[in-house]
């Protein structure tokens, strides 16, 4: 618990010392912000700070910071060290900058300030990228809430459908109707069960492994081959996969679509850094809690403790027989939540905790749908404030999310795959996303270096996982061949950056020397 600890604790001052550093670069000033100066009753409108930085909290926080930690936890401490450096230094960055930009920026979308910043070709690439994103956050955010309220009542098809109707009211309605109304209740519950869940962490105290532990001495599993991450860190190797996996409580590209729907609610631009900032923080939090049951749940014989004992017989019965699933396999992301919640917090607790869970991505999903809705509108200029306009965009967007639910309800596989081009999509958002702030950084003359490193780092991250990762093109090329590729992808994002920041210096001697004369 010792690691756990520490990234606990350096999180929490990462938020009041890199957090305030950020906030200086930025400089927030007292000029009108959007939701003053252009408020429309719909989606411009002040709305209290506390309720702005619940709603932006429970937006970012979909299912990403629970299963992506449950299943990012399989590579062990490691997580930790991506989780509190990822969320200080690049995520929490992300979303802070995405944020004031749009202020900045009238409320601007993410595609219209890729647009101003690296040019209206990134701009139109980025509209149908962010477009297809928030189709798929949408349809994925459908599905993961309903394969765990299915165990309790009606079917997967019911759940989908009643959360889909409500997609379709929240997209709709003004914001202050039903999100600035429920959003809060439901990210209540969703820090509810994190603190419940820490609370238990520190009570059992738990000898799970430490970031400096050997990972095979680690493993409890009697015998260890049952864990099965051997094969599994084969096909998905520690990098580029584990920065893929846990995206949400790290850096993800998807929350620089939310952040201009809360920058057009907030009444003052200081409020920016506990807004976005802290609650990018916060989620790290909530993936760091979950990284840390999910690694005392498969390492140390957690599973024993809150499973029944007819199903840890079912599972050891199969594991060795061919064709059997190790325990990563049996226990899938969904199952480890309902499991834990309901085995540590008991019924009423247990309930509580999985309805903030189901929350989380339910919440996610219809601002998804939101954001698609005015990103195409704003694309088009077409005005949002008539409702029948909103259901000129809105009613094609939503059978194509038919289409798209229809086909991964009937394929076996086809969550996964959907998941799994999410995580690398969602991931290469951010790249445009990081990309886009520093240009902003180096033209107001400011700290570009926040941004810059972790936009090489996260550019070789993407460019590498297509060509390592099993899920990609990593079946058909040697691992030696894709790092390479990934290495090359590095040095021209260096090279195209140093060339691009050259010519803008000589411009700004020019322009100098010019003005001067």
């Amino acid at each position: 618990m010792i690691s756990f600890t520490l990234a606990l604790l350096a999180l929490i001052v990462g938020y009041f010392l890199y957090g305030k550093f950020i906030e200086r670069v930025f400089q927030p000033d007292n000029r009108p912000t959007p939701a003053v100066a252009m408020a429309d009753g719909v989606d411009f409108l002040v709305l209290p700070s506390w309720k702005v930085f619940m709603i932006q909290f429970l937006n970012i926080a979909g299912t990403g910071p629970i299963f992506g930690a449950i299943m990012g936890a399989w590579y062990g401490p490691s997580a930790y060290l991506w989780i509190v450096l990822g969320c200080i230094f690049a995520g929490a960055v992300h979303d802070y900058f995405s944020g004031m930009l749009s202020v900045r920026h009238n409320g601007a979308n993410l595609p219209e300030l890729v647009g101003l910043y690296l040019g209206k070709p990134a701009s139109k690439l980025m509209l149908v990228f962010s477009v297809i994103l928030l189709m798929m956050v949408g349809v994925v955010f459908v599905f993961s809430p309903a394969l765990i309220l299915k165990d309790f009542c009606f079917s997967t098809l019911t759940w989908v459908l009643i959360i889909f109707i409500y997609y379709v009211l929240a997209t709709l309605l003004p914001i202050d109707k039903i999100i600035g109304r429920f959003y809060p209740i439901f990210a209540f519950v969703l820090l509810f069960m994190a603190i419940a869940l820490m609370v238990c962490l520190f009570v059992k105290m738990p000898d799970i492994p430490e970031i400096w532990s050997d990972m095979d001495a680690a493993n409890l599993n009697k015998p260890q081959s049952i864990l099965g991450t051997e094969s599994y860190f084969q096909r998905n190797p520690l990098f580029p996969c584990l920065f893929l996996t846990i995206a949400c409580g790290a850096i993800s590209g998807f929350h620089g679509t939310q952040s201009p729907l809360m920058a057009r609610c907030l009444k003052n631009e200081k409020m920016g850094r506990p807004v976005f900032y802290g609650a990018m923080i916060t989620e790290g939090l909530v993936a760091l809690i979950w990284a840390t049951v999910s690694m005392y749940f498969f390492y140390y014989g957690g599973w024993r403790e809150v499973v029944d004992a007819n199903t840890v017989n079912t599972f050891l019965s199969q594991v060795n027989v061919p064709g059997g699933k190790s325990l990563i396999q049996y226990f899938t992301a969904p199952q480890v939540v309902e499991h834990v919640c309901t085995g540590w917090l008991g019924t009423f607790g247990g309930l509580l905790a999985i309805f903030g869970v189901v929350a989380a991505p339910i919440t996610s999903g219809d601002t998804a749908f939101r954001s698609a809705r005015l990103i195409i509108a704003e694309s088009f200029h077409i005005s949002q404030h008539a409702i029948g306009k909103r259901l000129a965009i809105a009613i094609p967007m939503f059978l194509a999310a038919i289409g798209l639910l229809y086909w991964q309800i009937g394929d076996p596989d086809g969550f996964n795959t959907i998941w799994n081009w999410f995580g690398w999509s969602n991931q290469t958002l951010a790249v445009f996303t990081l990309w886009t702030i520093t240009i902003y950084l180096v033209q107001a003359h400011k700290g570009f270096w926040i941004t810059l490193v972790p936009a090489f780092f996260m550019t070789t991250v993407c460019s590498t996982f297509l060509f390592v990762s099993g899920q990609a093109f990593g079946n058909y090329i040697p691992q030696t061949v894709g790092y390479a590729i990934g290495i090359g992808c590095l040095i021209i994002s260096v090279v195209w950056f140093a060339i691009w920041y050259k010519k803008f210096s000589d411009n700004k001697i020019q322009n100098s020397n010019n003005s001067s004369l």
